[in-house]
């Protein structure tokens, strides 16, 4: 590490003003500032000084993220080697490494489309580059199915880094949830790509890991999209062969669903590593399934086949879809979400009831997490506004009567 600091120090010069490079700056201190901790520190004014930073931050979050992009990663291969019939000859890391390869490249399309996007808007305004899309870049891969094209997920990309976060003045200022507007933009643009039962599970052999040929019993349907077809009053979700499912596999995360969202396991080591560290909010984090709870709870004490997500238990509504990880990775997201102490009790139930109100009773729409939490992005400032005037009024009266 001696010599690449040197060796920085050394062409550093060169984008400082007057240098020959000057017009990169902003580029080069982007880079320098990934690769080494700033030195620089402030020399006037009132300020907080902390050991943490939005580097240390996002590096954070990005590692609360690999249980559940490891664990896609696997279940990617797992799935496709269930579909072909070949799971029973093939090894763990054979099954690994044909999820590894086939979700890389779109961690790769997003982070090259998004960073692209920052940088140049970075160099355009003079401004220092930030590191919020570190996390965002993750996330986007994750929540989409595996067989989503590239270059939708570049289009997507480029529509909310723009369009939700630029234009509002960059990281920290953005009113929306960066990913879930990319899987917003997708649902919605090309539903075919982003729904159904072709989608999920990769049944195509691009990487010479295996033979291509699938089963007549294939069905690549979640088990969401199963309920959002059922009918009648049974209920019984089974795998891509037909196998019944258990509440252990839905908690496991071997089912076909977006790449980061299928493990509750996998996402509540994921949360415990965010809590522990302080950069997420147990409230928002425990109000979210709370919420969902007691919705699901409400539904299934009024259960109706019309509605067969009524028919699920609370706790199969918390492990199957992407509620735990909005509930995790989106929902405490501090940029888009409430910042006041109770109103991140509100935030997070509203979110968590939506949640599951759309997922029972919107019949065309099997998954509301998505939608939970961007709308509840919207009234964040709304519930941080009246939790602040009712502590005002109330102190108000305690100094009136004092």
């Amino acid at each position: 590490m001696k010599t690449l600091r040197n060796y920085i120090d050394k062409i550093k010069p060169n984008f400082m003003p007057g240098g020959k490079l000057a017009m990169f700056r902003s580029v080069f201190e982007g880079f320098e500032t990934f690769l080494f901790v700033p030195a620089t520190t402030s020399r006037s004014g009132v300020h907080i000084h902390d050991n943490i930073d939005s580097k240390r931050t996002m590096t954070i979050v990005i590692l609360a993220l690999m249980p559940a992009l490891l664990f896609g990663m696997y279940n990617v291969g797992y799935q496709h080697y269930l579909a072909v019939g070949q799971l029973s000859t093939v090894g763990f890391w054979t099954i690994f490494f044909f999820g590894f390869l086939a979700v890389l490249p779109k961690i790769i399309v997003s982070y090259l489309v998004g960073l692209g996007i920052e940088f140049t808007v970075a160099q355009w305004r003079g401004h220092e580059i930030q590191e919020g899309f570190l996390v965002s870049g993750m996330l986007i891969p994750m929540i989409v199915p595996v067989d989503t094209p590239l270059w939708m997920i570049a289009v997507a990309t480029a529509f909310a880094v723009i369009f939700a976060k630029e234009v509002f003045g960059g990281t920290g200022m953005n009113i929306f949830n960066v990913a879930l507007v990319t899987r917003a933009f997708l649902f919605f643009a090309y539903p075919s790509k982003m729904s159904g039962d072709d989608v999920f599970v990769r049944t195509t052999d691009t990487f010479g890991l295996g033979a291509g040929r699938v089963v007549d019993t294939f069905s690549g349907a979640t088990p969401l999209g199963q309920v959002a077809t059922h009918t009648g009053d049974d209920m019984v979700l089974t795998n891509i062969v037909g196998q019944p499912l258990s509440l252990l596999d839905y908690a496991v995360g071997l089912i076909p669903g977006s790449i980061g969202e299928t493990s509750l396991i996998a996402i509540l080591i994921g949360a415990v590593i965010l809590l522990w560290t302080g950069m997420a909010s147990w409230r928002v984090m425990l109000s979210v399934f709370a919420g969902g709870l007691a919705m699901a709870w409400v539904a299934n004490t009024f259960a109706s086949p019309t509605y067969a997500g009524s028919l699920l238990s609370p706790l199969t509504h918390i492990c199957l879809g992407g509620f735990a990880f909005a509930a995790v990775f989106m929902a405490t997201d501090p940029v888009t979400g409430a910042r006041t102490k109770i109103g991140q009790y509100i935030y997070g139930f509203l979110i968590g009831v939506i949640a599951i109100l759309i997922r029972i009773y919107n019949t065309g729409y099997p998954e509301g997490a998505m939608l939970a939490v961007l709308l509840m992005n919207v009234f964040a400032p709304l519930i941080d506004y009246f939790v602040v005037e009712a502590n005002i009024k109330r102190r108000l009266k305690r100094a009136v009567k004092a």
